[in-house]
């Protein structure tokens, strides 16, 4: 039984996140990912607190995805050292499940450019 993972990351509230979105999705590492609005981030870098305004990516996939959707999304982020949390999904409704595994199914992405 394939288990399914929520991975979540944060961009610069400037960077164009849909074209990375559908590039996720189209190569089949991530079956959905939700591009939230800009939100301010308050966290530690160098030794200073920072204050920057920032987007979540939420992004729905399975375990046995995670290492490809790794390895893209680090190929096209901006940050020196991006957020990369992935959490497990207990439970759902198994019709939505269900479709997450359908559109995770592809093969591994190419290498990056």
């Amino acid at each position: 039984m394939r288990e399914f993972v929520m991975a979540f990351t944060t961009l610069p509230a400037t960077f164009d996140a849909v074209p990375l979105a559908r590039e996720l999705v189209e190569a089949g590492v991530a079956a959905c990912v939700n591009v939230l609005p800009a939100m301010q981030s308050v966290y530690r870098w160098e030794g200073a607190t920072q204050v920057d305004a920032e987007q979540q990516l939420i992004i729905k996939t399975t375990r046995d995805r995670v290492a490809d959707l790794w390895t893209a999304l680090r190929a096209r982020h901006p940050y020196q050292v991006p957020e990369f949390v992935v959490i497990p999904i207990a439970e759902g409704n198994p019709e939505y499940l269900d479709w997450i595994g359908e559109h995770t199914r592809r093969p591994a992405l190419p290498p990056p450019r």
